[in-house]
């Protein structure tokens, strides 16, 4: 009797499941043909594109190294330049944004001092307001100072994270008991030393978390740097690449198909989102097992 109650529990655990599992594979297939589509177009010329083929499968030419070529190669090379830009801009602003929010959290979460309720709710409040909505009052105050079409006009609205602050407080909350930081500060510690000894290493996987999001943000920040920068040598790939679209679409690129060198642009600028992810993932795993044992 057991057994034939579990094997009709093993028949209908599937059955039970199936629509959440086709609902994944509807989001998988979703969020992936976007992506397939850049890796196939990218291997194709300006025929190739628009040669009214199957544009989800490859052409009979794949020249992915022409078209790596020539995009490291049109106009000076400027493409390599809005690479380094988004690399400088999504390392200093996201690693920033980081140690701000974490310093931040970690205080309103495990320290009293007057008016901690109300800053904490402006941190709150600062959530319900878009980030585009910030973007022309940021331009008037930095245009005061002579900051912008400079590189610190990107780097520093991007230093304010109010959702890495609100992650972090609630996780240095949870994930820090707060006898542990008492018997480290009755063992003679202090608070610098209490923090990175105790509660940074319990903090990891949160502050991974936090890089990585403000890092991923930073990169793909499109409307900021163009509303601040003017001089095409500062811009980041995402600015980049629609300006590109914009002379691609007015036909202004004389001889060349720009439009094979922005799909390839395309695709190359997800490449470091790519190694981002599955390096800071491995940290990831390693402070929720730190995480445990303690």
């Amino acid at each position: 009797m057991t057994s034939d109650r579990f094997r009709a529990g093993v028949r209908r655990r599937p059955q039970r499941h199936l629509p959440l599992q086709v609902l994944l594979g509807f989001l998988v297939v979703y969020f992936l043909v976007p992506f397939w589509w850049v890796i196939v177009n990218s291997s194709k010329d300006a025929p190739g594109l628009f040669g009214g083929g199957n544009t989800l499968w490859f052409a009979d030419r794949i020249d992915y190294l022409g078209n790596l070529e020539q995009l490291f190669t049109y106009d000076n090379g400027i493409y390599g330049r809005w690479i380094l830009n988004s690399t400088l801009y999504a390392l200093v602003g996201g690693v920033g944004a980081t140690v701000l929010a974490v310093m931040a959290g970690y205080g309103f979460a495990k320290y009293r001092f007057a008016a901690r309720r109300f800053s904490f709710s402006l941190v709150l409040g600062a959530l319900m307001v878009p980030a585009t909505a910030l973007v022309i009052p940021t331009f008037m105050m930095f245009s005061e100072f002579g900051l912008t079409n400079t590189i610190w006009a990107v780097i520093l609205p991007s230093l304010l994270n109010p959702f890495g602050v609100y992650l972090m407080h609630v996780y240095a909350r949870d994930a820090v008991p707060d006898e542990i930081l008492d018997a480290a500060r009755a063992d003679g510690a202090g608070e610098v030393r209490t923090f990175l000894q105790v509660a940074f290493p319990l903090m990891r996987p949160a502050v991974v978390t936090v890089l990585l999001l403000s890092a991923v943000a930073s990169w793909n920040n499109y409307f900021l740097p163009l509303a601040m920068l003017s001089d095409n040598r500062l811009f980041p790939v995402t600015v980049g690449l629609g300006l590109w679209q914009g002379i691609a679409s007015a036909n202004n690129a004389g001889s060349t198909s720009l439009w094979s060198l922005i799909v390839m642009g395309a695709l190359v600028s997800v490449v470091p989102l790519v190694i981002a992810f599955f390096t800071l993932q491995r940290h990831w795993r390693g402070g929720l097992s730190v995480g445990g044992l303690r």
